[in-house]
């Protein structure tokens, strides 16, 4: 018995510091994920302003019109490097093939993510790393567009595929189009009426500004849909944590009822002990004093 007692004090203080370690990491998952949610609304402001400036292009320049046809697809796929978030990658790969033609091109995030892609039948072009912190998002999503614009002929279809929060506190991969603009878009600027006293004036040729709003809104998305996918992973990594953290202490209430039960166990057996002791000490001292009152005259 004082073997199992001691086996059990062992894994009851090797589950507490498991726990203590599962705390830390679920609290390391809340704190980082502040920043890019932080990111994440301002590159919203940011966006919304490059919005601003397409609706007055098209204000002076009327409404954009886009060839129907494209020539092959450019497929970003942002994964995880960092592991324990559950099957991230996998769920994000699976939703990438979904979307896969014989003509499209990948360019991949994450190591691990393109692990995830080749189990999926996919061998991505290029692969980055994902960033460490919010302030890798900038240096990302530059990354992104300026392979992008290298990649990109005219008439090059560029979406996106990463991890988006859900109801409920889950996540889900989405597919995301950049280019072509969105129809949808691109009729809601044209309808919006224009609230300025003064008509917009553009200093810029057309094209000149047109590519530079294009390639600012492509820079928006792009930091946005990282920011997403980050904050995503950290939301899964805290929701795995907390159900790490539930299990750990399933496990320590069972080891501390079963250490009670042995250590009562032994307590009854060390009684029983006693009690067998003092009763057979009890008959010899009655069988002396019996022998002795025999043999007196």
């Amino acid at each position: 018995m004082a073997q199992s007692l001691e086996r059990l004090t062992r894994q009851t203080g090797t589950m507490q510091s498991i726990r203590g370690i599962v705390r830390t990491m679920k609290t390391m998952a809340a704190i980082n994920a502040a920043p890019y949610e932080q990111a994440a609304r301002a590159i919203d402001i940011w966006r919304d302003n490059v919005l601003d400036g397409l609706h007055a292009f098209i204000r002076v320049n009327g409404p954009l019109v886009q060839s129907g046809g494209t020539d092959g697809t450019i497929l970003v796929v942002m994964g995880s490097d960092h592991g324990l978030c559950g099957n991230y990658n996998e769920i994000v790969a699976i939703e990438a093939k979904a979307h896969l033609t014989p003509d499209t091109r990948i360019l991949c995030v994450g190591a691990q993510m393109q692990d995830a892609l080749r189990g999926e039948g996919m061998t991505p072009e290029v692969t980055l790393l994902p960033p460490a912190n919010a302030d890798g998002l900038n240096r990302l999503a530059g990354d992104l567009v300026t392979r992008l614009e290298a990649m990109r002929v005219d008439d090059t279809a560029i979406a996106l595929v990463f991890t988006q929060r859900a109801e409920h506190g889950r996540q889900k991969a989405i597919w995301q189009s950049l280019l072509p603009l969105s129809p949808d878009l691109l009729a809601a600027l044209a309808a919006r009426p224009w609230v300025s006293r003064s008509l917009p004036s553009l200093s810029m040729s057309a094209p000149q500004l047109l590519a530079v709003l294009i390639r600012n809104l492509i820079y928006a998305t792009v930091y946005r849909a990282s920011a997403e996918a980050l904050l995503t992973e950290n939301a899964a990594r805290l929701a795995r944590m907390q159900q790490a953290e539930q299990s750990v202490d399933e496990r320590l209430v069972d080891l501390q009822a079963e250490t009670r039960s042995v250590r009562q166990r032994e307590i009854t057996t060390e009684l029983l002990d006693v009690i067998v002791g003092f009763e057979a000490l009890k008959d010899r001292n009655r069988k002396r004093r019996g022998s002795g009152g025999q043999g007196a005259p």
